[in-house]
């Protein structure tokens, strides 16, 4: 199997997935347009069934598996949104979900998954030692294992957000999406560049973990000690070993983005756009409020809102601190 998808993957999961997920409106965000420099349209995954993009990658990849490869359940380890996804998936099929989260994981992605039925295990461990239970316990019952971004059919499916925001504007100028993984952007690239290569597509990243920036510099993948950044969802030690090689071919810029930004940004998406991005989701306003994305008045910039599953209490902090940006 190739471990890249290709554009004619990522239409066949546009199809597959049209009947069962969301086409997330493109929705124009004015009142944001002074601080970010131009002209920003948001893509809000936030919307999803799940409330963020993960069930793309997980249902496409979950509908493309024989039932005999599912019969006794899949299984995956997440910091909470390929959990949610997976586990709807799991439940549509009408097959065991079994989830690893972190035990940092926000207690909203905790119970969310749990609520669509599947068995979540809190493992204490970074992500290469989730993985190494995740496989074990995967061979010991005969699960089938999701990855949630090394996966080619995974990043196909993230990859009908490009496909659904060049339905909707042809016009785009430039493309802002999170980086964990690499999986979304692998997907998104993809599909951009493969079909309107002009469109500039950027990558944002927390600048406490700045694994893909650090790689392009070094012109290899580098693994950097994990650090604490708000953005959990992106907050990766190394960069996708299938990930990589698409991002270095279809990512024209990464970009990195403080703390301070990323709150900025979920503070001005909440009041200006009326919309609860986490802080992964809401990285790349970040990015344009920092500055960190050259951009032009008249350049229309679509931002991809990745999620909106983040702890109440901790939204309500964010939301109640002073704006020290303004």
């Amino acid at each position: 199997m190739c471990t890249y998808p290709t554009i004619q993957d990522i239409h066949e999961a546009h199809a597959r997935l049209k009947p069962h997920i969301r086409h997330t409106p493109l929705l124009r965000a004015e009142k944001i347009d002074a601080g970010a420099g131009c002209r920003v349209y948001l893509k809000p995954e936030v919307l999803q069934i799940t409330g963020a993009f993960k069930i793309r990658g997980a249902l496409n990849k979950a509908l493309s598996l024989a039932q005999e490869d599912i019969a006794n359940g899949i299984i995956a380890t997440s910091s909470g949104n390929h959990a949610q996804g997976l586990a709807y998936a799991a439940r549509m099929l009408g097959v065991k979900a079994i989830l690893v989260l972190p035990v940092t994981a926000p207690a909203i992605k905790i119970a969310n998954t749990r609520a669509l039925g599947a068995e979540v295990i809190l493992f204490d461990g970074d992500t290469a030692a989730r993985w190494k239970h995740v496989h074990e316990i995967a061979a010991a019952n005969k699960y089938a294992v999701v990855h949630a971004f090394e996966d080619p059919l995974v990043m196909a499916g993230q990859g009908t957000i490009g496909i659904e925001i060049l339905e909707d504007m042809d016009d785009v100028d430039t493309v802002i999406v999170p980086m964990g993984g690499g999986g979304l952007i692998s997907g998104i690239a993809t599909a951009i560049k493969e079909t309107r290569p002009s469109v500039r597509v950027v990558g944002a990243e927390p600048a406490l973990t700045p694994k893909y920036h650090r790689s392009r510099l070094n012109r290899e993948r580098t693994s950097l000690p994990l650090k604490n950044t708000i953005a959990d969802g992106l907050r990766i030690s190394v960069p996708g070993q299938n990930p990589f090689p698409i991002i270095e071919q279809y990512v024209d810029e990464i970009v990195l983005v403080e703390d301070e930004h990323i709150i900025a940004a979920m503070r001005a998406l909440a009041m200006d756009a009326k919309l609860i991005a986490e802080p992964a989701a809401a990285i790349g306003i970040g990015a344009l409020l920092a500055g960190a994305v050259r951009v032009r008045p008249d350049e229309k910039v679509c931002v991809v809102l990745s999620g909106g599953n983040w702890d109440l209490s901790d939204l309500a902090q964010i939301y109640g601190q002073n704006d020290t940006q303004s």
